[in-house]
C-alpha cells in the first residue's frame, strides 16, 4: 500500500510540474507572437512610396564640346524636272525575229550553228539531204530536153512558113510551144535554186543558210531529225538585237509621267555605271486588273552589252518643275540602309535627322538632293562623317 500510494504522489506532482511550465511557456510566448501579427498589419497597411521615373534621353540628339569645329552648310532650293523610275526587263524586237525557213524536206545531216551563236546573213546554218532536190533534177531535165525539142520544132515550122508548106496557124502553135518549154525550164531552174543547188551540179543535199544576221534565240532540231518544208517551229529563230526593247510596269496613277516620244534614261543592272537612252514607242491599252499596272515600250540602240532578259532601271523625266532641297554630299551620313544630316541645336548640341536623299546632281557632283526630310535654308553639317567619327570616340 505505501507503494501504490507513493506512485499515486508522484503522478501527481509530475502533472502540476507540467501544468506550470505550459502556463510559463504560454505567457512567454502568448505576447511575442501578438507583437509580431500587429507589426505585419501594420506593414501591410503602410502604402509604398510612389516610383520616381526619369524620362530616357533623346537618342538623337548629341553633345559636343567645341561645335565651331564642324563647319556648316545651308540647305538651298533648286528647280528639277519630276521623274518616275520603273523597272523593266530587256526583250527582243519582235519585227527583227526571223524564222529561218527549210523549202525542202529532209533529214538532218550536220548541224553548223547553235542556240546562242552570232551568225551572219548568208551564213550556212542546217545540211539536209531531200527528196524534193531528186525531183527537182528531173524536172529540170525533162524541161531541158522539152525546150531543147521546141525550139527544133520551132525552126522547122519557120522554114517551112517561109516556103509556104504549112500554114500561119502552125507557126504559131510551134511558137507557143516554143514559149511554154522556154517558161517551164526557167521555173524548174529557178526551183533548184532556190532549194540551194547548183543546177550544173546534180546533187540531193539541201544548204540552209541564215536570212539575216543576229544570234539564234531559238532551235527545234538536232542531228538526224526530219525537217518539213514550211513547217512551224522553224529549225531556228534568229534575232536581229541590234534594236531591243525595254519592257516596262508602269502603275496607273503614274502614267501621267509618260508620254510616246519621251526619252527614257536606261542604266543596267550588270552595268550600273553606264547609261542608255531610248524612246518611248508604245503605252500600253489595258492595264493588268490584279496589279492596276501597263506595259511600256522602250526602243533603244543596243551597243553591245544588252542581253536578252536583263533587269534595267528606267527613269522617266517628266514636264512639270518641282523645287527640290539640295545640299553637299558629304552632309549626308549612311546608316542602316537610310540616310542621315546633323543640324545645330540649342546648348552645343546636334541633332540626327533623317531624310530621304535623290540624285547627285550631273554638273556638280558635290551636291546632292533631298527628296523630304529638310527644308530649304536649314544649316547642317557640311562634313557628317567627320562629326559621326568623333561622336564615336
Amino acid at each position: 500500500m505505501l507503494n501504490g500510494e507513493w506512485i499515486l504522489r508522484s503522478q501527481h506532482t509530475m502533472k502540476s510540474r507540467n501544468l506550470k511550465i505550459g502556463a510559463l511557456l504560454i505567457s512567454v510566448l502568448l505576447p511575442l507572437m501578438l507583437s509580431g501579427c500587429n507589426a505585419h498589419v501594420d506593414a501591410a497597411a503602410e502604402a509604398p512610396p510612389p516610383a520616381n521615373i526619369v524620362p530616357g534621353a533623346d537618342p538623337g540628339l548629341f553633345t559636343v564640346d567645341h561645335p565651331e569645329q564642324f563647319p556648316l552648310a545651308a540647305a538651298v532650293e533648286r528647280p528639277t524636272t519630276s521623274e518616275l523610275v520603273v523597272t523593266g526587263t530587256v526583250a527582243p524586237d519582235i519585227a527583227r525575229n526571223v524564222p529561218v525557213v527549210s523549202l525542202a524536206s529532209g533529214r538532218v545531216v550536220a548541224i553548223h550553228a547553235r542556240l546562242g551563236d552570232t551568225v551572219q546573213k548568208g551564213q550556212l546554218l542546217l545540211t539536209i539531204r531531200s527528196d524534193d532536190v531528186a525531183g527537182g533534177f528531173d524536172a529540170y531535165r525533162k524541161a531541158i530536153a522539152d525546150e531543147l525539142l521546141a525550139r527544133k520544132q520551132l525552126n522547122r515550122a519557120v522554114d517551112l512558113y517561109a516556103h509556104g508548106a504549112v500554114a500561119q496557124q502552125d507557126l504559131e502553135v510551134a511558137q507557143d510551144a516554143a514559149e511554154d518549154a522556154k517558161v517551164t525550164l526557167e521555173t524548174t531552174t529557178e526551183h533548184l535554186r532556190l532549194l540551194g543547188n547548183d543546177p550544173d551540179k546534180p546533187m540531193g543535199i539541201v544548204d540552209i543558210v541564215a536570212p539575216t544576221a543576229g544570234v539564234i534565240t531559238d532551235q527545234e532540231v538536232t542531228n538526224a531529225a526530219t525537217v518539213q518544208a514550211y513547217a512551224s517551229p522553224s529549225p531556228f529563230t534568229i534575232s536581229d538585237i541590234s534594236s531591243v526593247w525595254i519592257i516596262c510596269d508602269v502603275y496607273e496613277n503614274d502614267l501621267s509621267a509618260v508620254r510616246l516620244g519621251d526619252t527614257a534614261e536606261i542604266i543596267l543592272n550588270a552595268y550600273p555605271d553606264h547609261m542608255l537612252k531610248g524612246k518611248v514607242s508604245n503605252i500600253g491599252a489595258v492595264l493588268d486588273p490584279s496589279i492596276r499596272t501597263t506595259k511600256v515600250r522602250i526602243e533603244v540602240r543596243n551597243t553591245g552589252m544588252m542581253r536578252l532578259g536583263m533587269f534595267v532601271r528606267a527613269t522617266f523625266r517628266g514636264q512639270k518643275t518641282e523645287m527640290h532641297t539640295v545640299v553637299p554630299a558629304s552632309a549626308l551620313l549612311r546608316m542602316h540602309d537610310r540616310d542621315f544630316v546633323f543640324v545645330p541645336a540649342p546648348d552645343r548640341k546636334f541633332r540626327r535627322v533623317e531624310v530621304v536623299s535623290g540624285d547627285v546632281l550631273n554638273e556638280n557632283t558635290n551636291l546632292q538632293e533631298i527628296r523630304s526630310g529638310l527644308k530649304p535654308g536649314q544649316q547642317v553639317v557640311a562634313n557628317a562623317l567627320v562629326l559621326d567619327h568623333v561622336l564615336a570616340q
